[in-house]
């Protein structure tokens, strides 16, 4: 499997400015490359090769006065870009033909120079680590790079990023094999949320760290001084840079939270079961802000990422499945609950239930019995006779259309760090 390990880089300010000239290359090669693509297409609907079209915007440009200055830069990372182009069309065309899992691809768009994030990829001929850990990049130079540790195999790409607030990083991709941990009995639900981030079938509560909303003032602060500025001036570029690292500063904060949450759950869990949360239609309401500063896709991918290396299960409950409405005990559907409502009781068993504990339990029922499909498996804690889940809308209506009908059920060698 292919991972990704990222360092922070620290070049000098001639190695800056060869950087600078790189991206800006490679950006006018894939610019020039799209432009040509879009006129063959417009003119008879052809596509040019990716050979043809290196030869074009890269060899051929290289001989003309207006673009002489390729030659300046390593020829890798001008090729690379073309490739990035060429995976960009793949991915539209899988994406609209539907051989392509996620989200709707659109098609490539022209970049800009005013991007605040820029980056360029060198393959195994446009990089090297030296001996005293020194990053070579071609015609580039010998940059410093802070180890933070080591790399588990011999990398076969690097990618050099120049985020927002002005800082470079290291990504490289290795090949490794994935490490299997002993093998356990526990497997838990996950209700994720907002009031407490996550609470578990076990009863581990998760409290939600609220990191944009802690940064706030910090934020605005900077955010004002910002608006002060005259554009264009040089005060407001350090402005901006300074927004950009208060920014970057909760995000990375953030990061290494789920990275410390996710990978404490995949080591003592077995299998883990999850709610397929609509994100992006939450992220569009009026809890917005709320729902971006919490990640909840973030924690679902590094789970996914993680299980996958260290051989867990994750399941993912469908977002029909009325966890909320269900008794965990006897399974009796109490109907839907305003978000207000914190706890309830059984109408049926009279069990008094904490509603994210609650819907944490159906879920890793729910998860159990998807997972157990073939063979069968109990729905419910408590129930004996294997039954298949039934999902249904969640939500304070039946359905989205509110007609009240029942939806159909749906198949639920490391390399020294100096």
């Amino acid at each position: 499997m292919h991972l990704r390990y990222s360092y922070r880089l620290y070049p000098t300010a001639g190695q800056c400015q060869a950087l600078a000239r790189t991206f800006g290359c490679a950006r006018v090669v894939y610019n020039d490359a799209l432009a040509a693509r879009k006129a063959a297409w417009r003119a008879d609907r052809s596509r040019i090769a990716l050979g043809a079209l290196a030869k074009a915007v890269i060899t051929d440009a290289k001989r003309t006065a207006e673009r002489a200055w390729l030659a300046a830069v390593s020829v890798d990372a001008l090729q690379s870009s073309l490739r990035d182009l060429d995976a960009a069309y793949r991915g539209f065309f899988d994406a609209v033909s539907g051989k392509r899992r996620g989200g709707r691809m659109g098609l490539p768009v022209f970049k800009s120079r005013k991007d605040s994030r820029q980056s360029i990829r060198f393959s195994r001929n446009g990089f090297r680590i030296r001996g005293n850990g020194k990053l070579n990049l071609a015609k580039i130079g010998d940059v410093r790079v802070k180890w933070s540790r080591k790399l588990p195999a011999d990398p076969s790409s690097v990618t050099i990023i120049l985020d927002g607030a002005g800082r470079y990083h290291a990504s490289f991709v290795v090949d490794v094999e994935p490490e299997a941990l002993p093998e356990l009995d526990a497997e838990v639900g996950i209700d994720l949320g907002l009031a407490t981030y996550a609470v578990l079938s076990d009863g581990t509560v998760i409290d939600n760290p609220r990191f944009l909303r802690k940064a706030e003032k910090r934020l605005k602060a900077a955010q004002r001084e910002l608006s002060r500025k005259a554009k264009g001036s040089k005060n407001r570029a350090k402005a901006r840079i300074k927004v950009a690292k208060a920014h970057a500063k909760v995000a990375d904060t953030r990061k290494d939270w789920l990275h410390k949450q996710t990978t404490r759950i995949v080591r003592e869990t077995q299998a883990i079961y999850l709610e397929d949360l609509n994100v992006r239609g939450l992220a569009r309401g009026r809890l917005a802000k709320s729902v971006h500063d919490a990640g909840w896709s973030t924690f679902r991918r590094m789970l996914e990422e993680k299980a996958a290396r260290y051989g867990r299960t994750v399941g993912i409950v469908h977002r029909m499945f009325p966890s909320s409405q269900l008794c965990s005990v006897c399974g009796h559907r109490d109907g839907p609950k305003p978000l207000a409502v914190r706890a309830w009781v059984c109408g049926a068993c009279g069990v008094s239930h904490d509603r994210d504990l609650n819907a944490a339990r159906n879920i890793l029922a729910a998860g159990r019995a998807d997972r157990l499909n073939a063979p069968g498996g109990p729905v419910r804690p408590g129930v004996a006779i294997p039954r298949q889940a039934r999902p249904v809308e969640r939500g304070t209506h039946r359905n989205a259309d509110g007609t009240g009908r029942k939806p159909r059920a749906d198949g639920a060698a490391g390399i020294p760090a100096r």
